[in-house]
């Protein structure tokens, strides 16, 4: 039918302009790939320093942005100019990802002809292996942070323990709404990336302190606040915050005694490794912590080999000459 609105050629892509591309790739990312909303926020960063890349250099269209130009952005990133301090690795491979991804999707969608992203290397970021702390420093995080009895000592205690009890991102903690709980057979139903559910068991030490927090505590938050479902709650009766949950594990660790390499992903870090070295299989603790990917889990193999190496050269009698 003539003037119906047809898709985008490669012949239109040349008036397409970059902006509207990411604004097309971030949709599909949403709404077709249902991407983490974290993810979405950082990719959505990214791709803006992107675009401002390109206006810079007058790059106006999808197809007029080549190897060199992506290349070029690539080391801009990693050298960083008077306004914009470099990135590290990491930071450089979530925004290269972000990039490619962008231009993968111009190429899917019929937009370019070629992806131009493909013909450009950068070096992968260093491997960092997890950081875990022993059960003994665990244990003195988990005392301290209920040591005062109050309600909300109460509730930072189970927030912890369920952390390490169940191995959750605290996004995932604080995501938890009371109907999520099944303490009658000590499971949890976890929401993790891009709304993939999973069911877990909690430990009973995790089970408890949830018990006593949901019967002790959390009531009277309630009440101070709107009748919030979510299990964790804030003084004033508000669903908890990432970042208050954040400084629940601050202070709990500042209290224990523990303030270096603590981070929000510790508990969930120390769970796994501690699952691995009491020998449960890699691809069950894949489960648990909700890795689409086995080689995202197997990370953690390697911090439970420089323990058996570490344990070895220090009790084996021919370890060392």
């Amino acid at each position: 039918m003539a003037g119906a609105a047809g898709p985008v050629t490669v012949a239109a892509s040349r008036r397409l302009d970059p902006a509207a591309a990411v604004r097309s790739y971030l949709d599909h990312l949403a709404v077709e790939r249902g991407v983490a909303t974290n993810t979405l926020t950082a990719y959505r960063r990214d791709l803006a320093r992107y675009l401002d890349y390109l206006a810079e250099r007058a790059i106006t269209s999808m197809a007029d942005v080549d190897a060199v130009a992506v290349s070029a952005f690539l080391a801009y990133l990693r050298e960083g100019d008077d306004d914009h301090p470099a990135l590290s690795a990491t930071s450089v491979a979530r925004a290269m990802a972000a990039v490619r991804g962008l231009h993968r999707f111009a190429l899917d969608d019929a937009l370019v002809e070629t992806d131009v992203s493909r013909e450009v290397r950068s070096a992968a970021p260093p491997r960092r292996l997890p950081k875990a702390i022993p059960l003994d420093d665990v244990e003195r995080l988990l005392e301290a942070a209920g040591y005062a009895g109050t309600a909300l000592a109460l509730r930072d205690r189970a927030l912890l323990e369920v952390l390490y009890g169940t191995g959750a991102r605290i996004s995932e903690a604080v995501g938890l709404d009371i109907d999520d709980l099944d303490l009658t057979d000590n499971t949890v139903l976890l929401t993790g990336k891009g709304d993939k559910q999973r069911r877990v068991p909690v430990g009973s030490f995790a089970a408890a302190a949830l018990s006593a927090y949901l019967v002790q505590a959390r009531p009277g938050l309630v009440a101070a606040g709107a009748g919030s479902p979510k299990v964790f709650l804030n003084a004033r009766g508000g669903p908890l915050s990432r970042q208050s949950a954040w400084v629940v594990l601050r202070t709990a660790a500042e209290r224990a005694g523990l303030t270096a390499g603590i981070s929000p992903h510790t508990l969930r870090h120390s769970f796994a490794t501690h699952l691995l070295e009491g020998g449960a299989d890699v691809r069950v603790v894949q489960e648990l912590l909700g890795h689409a990917s086995i080689m995202t889990t197997q990370i953690y193999t390697l911090v439970t080999v420089d323990t058996l190496r570490e344990v070895y050269a220090s009790a084996h009698p021919r370890a060392r000459g």
